[in-house]
């Protein structure tokens, strides 16, 4: 997959991280149904220089950085069905994370298709139905909220499955090739935990705990340029083997070479793992 001495596309931009207000209490939680979002979290841009990995992705893994890159292509192409991403394309993701972690069973739980513009979140009542980039860092559960979310999803196997490895992982993938807002990770190496703060959010009736991030400019951020429909970045938010990388930070950022274009279309499809 990877195209060796191709030229870099670098880019100074920012990341939002969550401004501590110092008063004790944790983040605010987010609640997500009946058609809108909320968030009311504060955060601040710090600068960063996220670096290109394309003709170098194969030097980036699931264990070794939290994310990677690979080219499997679709049949579906619109992604403008709910049935029939239900029905065809998640049983594609299924397949596509065996092949790749050796895992015995897939589970996914949810799913999210970005169309909307970058200011989505202002947009008032009913902006899930613009939903867009998210630009905030974040990883979607923290290790409370991944053992949440596994017992949500089975709670008559979970006390079994907690004394396994498993994983949530996310399959991120362009609807169209990536301009406008580009999604960056990055390397768990450099992300200490003392980084990663538990952050309360509620969707339609379910408790979970993601992570907000406090600024640390050790931090280093990758993506890949012009990401097309044919490749995937999956995401790792969770891992149970300590022994490997466990999580991704990962964001939204604005390149201001296409700040001008049309909105990003993408969709993420997120995954229970699980191994024998």
């Amino acid at each position: 997959m990877a195209i060796r001495n191709q030229k870099k596309h670098d880019v100074a931009t920012e990341f939002n991280y969550w401004d501590d207000p110092g008063d004790g209490n944790g983040p605010t939680p987010i609640f997500i149904g009946k058609g809108r979002i909320s968030n009311l979290r504060p955060h601040l841009p710090h600068s960063f220089v996220v670096s290109d990995v394309s003709g170098d992705e194969d030097q980036y893994t699931l264990d070794s950085h939290g994310f990677q890159y690979y080219g499997r292509e679709s049949k579906e192409k619109e992604f403008d069905d709910e049935k029939r991403i239900e029905a065809d394309y998640y049983p594609e993701c299924e397949q596509l994370l065996k092949d790749i972690t050796g895992a015995s069973r897939i589970h996914i739980f949810n799913h999210k298709v970005r169309r909307g513009p970058t200011h989505w979140h202002h947009l008032g009542m009913k902006n899930l139905a613009n939903r867009g980039p998210v630009t905030k860092t974040h990883v979607d559960q923290s290790y409370e909220g991944a053992e949440l979310r596994l017992r949500w999803e089975f709670p008559e196997e979970a006390d079994e499955l907690v004394k396994k490895r498993y994983q949530i992982i996310n399959v991120w993938r362009p609807i169209k090739t990536i301009l406008k807002d580009p999604i960056a990770v990055a390397d768990s190496n450099s992300v200490p935990d003392e980084d990663l703060v538990g952050a309360v959010m509620i969707e339609d009736g379910y408790r979970g705990e993601s992570w907000v991030v406090r600024h640390n400019p050790a931090h280093h951020w990758h993506y890949k340029h012009q990401l097309r429909p044919e490749e995937v970045l999956l995401i790792k938010c969770f891992d149970s083997d300590k022994s490997v990388s466990r999580r991704a930070l990962h964001s939204a950022f604005e390149d201001p070479a296409y700040r001008d274009r049309e909105d990003r279309q993408s969709i993420e499809v997120r995954c229970l793992v699980l191994y024998d």
